[in-house]
């Protein structure tokens, strides 16, 4: 009976001593990575030589935390490569975090660019040398538009068409100093710049620009327009269209866009010429309002023109062609015909 209860105090011992021991290794666990850590912070140092190897070169990216004097993280490559010969390895370029973020079916803004007033029919003049006859996209812009698009506004009904016609074409068009198209081919550039061009393509020529919709803000006031002709001044700026860069041009107080009559007056500006915003935007992110009235090339009127429907409707043709063909061999080789139908 004596045995037995020493038996058991022994027991009761051994076991309070190996849960004090589990006990402090846990804690050591639990410190020596928050230590770690720390270090790094401080110089980076102490994770260089964590991910080095027996033979004292890194085996890995090591990843810098952010601190108050480099807010940005940076990862540092370490190649063994260059280790070996002695050379330091190029630099990583650093990638910026966005600042703001971007709404689905939207591009980016392009931010305090001088428009200037342009119209269909507008005669050549000294600010402007070009007629508007005809467009970039269309040699003859004013008999399609339904007639000369008067930019006198005691000439403009209230909802901001011309008045002594109904117009065939939009009256809320835009023109951007940027032509993909140049003797009948698309320009070298334009698949790679253009964000839409692969999606909205139907063939050789054939411009992916012409019709694309644009907001533009004045004075806390936002419309709608299609892209229909090029300009002011130049058809070469897809730095400015679709980068980041400002406007080649410099004349009419550095100009970047033209405006229409109708937009001219929805926005409430009074003078030739206006500091806005503007971005692309996709139709399906268009609210109604006075640009849904009226035109054939308008998708919210014709169907037919809607965004991507072209490129679609090219698809479908081009597949029916193919289906048609493989028909036609087929009927010249009747077995073979007779063994598809069976199988």
């Amino acid at each position: 009976m004596v045995k037995h209860w020493q038996r058991q105090q022994a027991f009761r011992k051994g076991s309070a001593g190996n849960s004090f021991l589990s006990a402090c290794l846990l804690a050591f666990l639990a410190l020596a990575p928050a230590g770690a850590a720390r270090a790094d912070i401080q110089t980076g140092r102490s994770a260089t030589r964590a991910l080095a190897d027996s033979s004292g070169r890194p085996k890995g990216p090591v990843i810098i935390t952010p601190t108050q004097r480099d807010p940005l993280p940076r990862v540092i490559v370490k190649s063994p490569a260059a280790a070996a010969t002695g050379k330091r390895p190029a630099p990583q370029p650093r990638i910026l975090p966005r600042t703001a973020r971007q709404s689905p079916g939207t591009y980016p803004w392009r931010l305090n660019i001088t428009a200037t007033v342009f119209w269909v029919g507008e005669d050549s003049t000294e600010r402007n040398p070009v007629a508007n006859h005809k467009s970039s996209w269309d040699s003859a812009w004013r008999e399609n538009f339904g007639g000369f698009d008067n930019p006198d506004p005691v000439c403009r009904t209230v909802d901001f068409r011309p008045k002594t016609f109904v117009p065939r074409q939009n009256p809320f068009y835009v023109a951007l100093p940027y032509n993909d198209v140049c003797k009948g081919e698309h320009k070298t550039e334009a698949s790679r710049v253009i964000p839409w061009f692969r999606r909205e393509y139907t063939g050789k020529g054939q411009s992916v620009c012409k019709g694309r919709w644009v907001q533009i803000v004045y004075n806390k006031r936002s419309c709608f327009a299609q892209w229909e002709d090029c300009g002011p001044f130049t058809t070469e700026d897809w730095p400015y269209v679709f980068g980041d860069k400002p406007p080649v041009n410099t004349q009419n107080k550095g100009a970047g866009i033209d405006i229409s009559p109708a937009v001219r007056d929805y926005l409430g500006i009074t003078g030739g010429t206006a500091v806005v915003h503007w971005r692309f935007v996709e139709f399906y992110r268009i609210p109604r309002g006075p640009w849904s009235k009226w035109g054939d090339n308008n998708p919210f009127v014709n169907s037919e023109v809607g965004p991507g429907r072209k490129a679609l409707q090219s698809r479908e043709d081009r597949l029916r062609q193919q289906q048609e063909a493989i028909q036609r061999e087929l009927l010249k080789d009747p077995q073979k015909l007779r063994r598809e139908l069976q199988g």
